[in-house]
């Protein structure tokens, strides 16, 4: 009997205090991670939605938010490590633990690399808009649908839903791909569109790295609820190893 199956069966019983204390820890470490996947979406969301209607204030509100998102992720290292040392967790209670702390950096950086959209499109709002940014919101759309499929996984530990997430990875990777070829495409035509093109390339390459993310929980989903690793080669566009540096912009 899994933690949560457990805490709900302590309810009308009389049992050990140290279980159900453990327990109830276990609950309230995935609610500090299924509150730091909330607030990840929400940043997400806030990214693409500045990136789509050219909103440099959105884009600087994003970028301030990202701090919560690193402090929610230190929260859930911290107790996970003092779960680790006091109980010495096995078996799935052990498995709970490490997902959490797994999910946690892939969160910590899905919001990083929003953040970095977000300074790259208050960097691109300063000059007319390419055409190639009408294929950009289609991406990051995407891997914002990703990116809620597999939070909403880990809510349920569905590990269907989870393995849908994992082979959606290689749709980002082929927009990817594409789109990267079309601003290429748009820069040699044309070089006064060099500099939005190459902030566009490396929030695209962003994007594609917030997939991959995803995939990485969608794993851990597998990982938290089979006990095993999900051994199948994992999907990736055909172009994948042709893309550029993720490249992130500090604020200045």
């Amino acid at each position: 009997m899994g933690f949560a199956e457990r805490l709900a069966a302590v309810g009308g019983e009389r049992g050990d205090h140290t279980v159900r204390s453990f327990d109830a820890e276990l609950v309230q470490l995935a609610n500090t991670v299924v509150r730091a996947g909330g607030l990840v979406e929400a940043q997400l969301a806030a990214a693409v939605q500045a990136l789509v209607r050219r909103d440099s204030r959105l884009a600087a509100e994003v970028v301030a938010g990202d701090a919560k998102v690193d402090a929610l992720e230190r929260e859930i290292q911290d107790s996970a490590v003092r779960l680790l040392a006091l109980r010495q967790p096995v078996a799935q209670d052990l498995r709970h633990i490490v997902a959490a702390l797994k999910i946690a950096g892939d969160l910590e950086r899905i919001g990083d690399y929003g953040a970095n959209v977000a300074k790259r499109t208050m960097v691109v709002n300063q000059a007319p808009p390419v055409r190639a940014v009408a294929a950009m919101p289609r991406m990051a759309r995407l891997a914002q649908e990703i990116v809620k499929d597999v939070l909403d996984a880990y809510v349920e530990r569905d590990v269907e839903r989870a393995i849908a997430v994992w082979h959606r990875d290689e749709e980002i990777d082929e927009l990817h791909t594409s789109l990267f070829r079309e601003l290429v495409t748009y820069m040699m035509e044309d070089p006064r569109n060099i500099t939005s093109c190459t902030h566009l390339m490396f929030i695209a390459k962003n994007v594609e790295r917030i997939g991959d993310h995803a995939t990485n929980i969608a794993e851990t989903i597998y990982y938290l609820v089979q006990g095993r690793p999900l051994k199948d080669v994992r999907p990736k566009g055909a172009g994948h190893d042709f893309d550029p540096a993720v490249g992130e912009l500090p604020l200045t």
